[in-house]
């Protein structure tokens, strides 16, 4: 149980750094205007924005492959008046999503899901930091949209950042899910870091079918939602 353990975290090193390298071959679209189901005009439709970083972009995948157009299409199945915003960057930091939230923000939300930190976590930024940032893009959000549902996806960094600072690291998502009221999944990569069939030939990123568990890791929080 503790090598898959540290195999998962040593996965998501791998992955973190991997996005940092700014490939953005087949990495779904970042524009706030793209939703994951071309041309969809669903009366009265709510948005689900995806913030985060390389995997939410769906680094490696065509835009259809990404976790948040599976969403789609099962939102589409069940007749539910849902459009999915991917809004992810592959490589981004706490602080470079602070700076970007705003400009995010211009398209209506109802429900937001930020996935972001371990990028710092791979940096070793403090903690505190990066709290603070997440902090602050919640209270943008907050503030844009008072009745918007908030979902945080929680991340850990490798043994190797040291003790102290994973459990730490760790806490934080947490405590901010406890702090202000938020929808939380525990781990996106639940079923899938670590696992060779189930990620790119890099045996960093999730493949399609990696994809598909890491959607049913969000779907089980969002079904509560809709």
């Amino acid at each position: 149980m503790r090598n898959k353990i540290e195999s998962t975290l040593i996965f998501i090193a791998f992955m973190v750094i991997a996005g940092c390298s700014g490939n953005t071959d087949k990495t779904a679209s970042t524009n706030a205007g793209d939703t994951t189901k071309a041309g969809s005009q669903k009366q009265a439709a709510k948005n689900i924005v995806f913030f985060g970083n390389s995997i939410t972009a769906g680094y490696g995948l065509e835009p259809n492959e990404a976790f948040s157009a599976l969403i789609q299409q099962r939102l589409d199945s069940l007749g539910l008046p849902y459009n999915t915003i991917n809004a992810g960057v592959s490589g981004e930091t706490s602080a470079g999503g602070d700076a970007r939230v705003d400009w995010i923000l211009r398209t209506p939300v109802n429900v937001f899901v930020l996935e972001l930190g371990a990028n710092d976590g791979l940096r070793g930024i403090p903690v505190a930091e990066t709290t603070g940032n997440l902090q602050s893009i919640i209270n943008k959000v907050k503030s844009a949209y008072p009745n918007a549902k908030i979902v945080l996806a929680g991340m850990q960094v490798p043994p190797n950042m040291g003790a102290t600072y994973a459990n730490n690291f760790k806490k934080m998502f947490e405590q901010l899910v406890n702090k202000n009221n938020l929808y939380f999944i525990p781990f996106i990569l639940d079923g899938v870091g670590g696992e060779p069939l189930l990620n790119q030939d890099d045996g960093i990123h999730p493949n399609t079918e990696g994809e598909k568990i890491v959607m049913e890791n969000v779907w089980a929080i969002l079904k509560d939602i809709m």
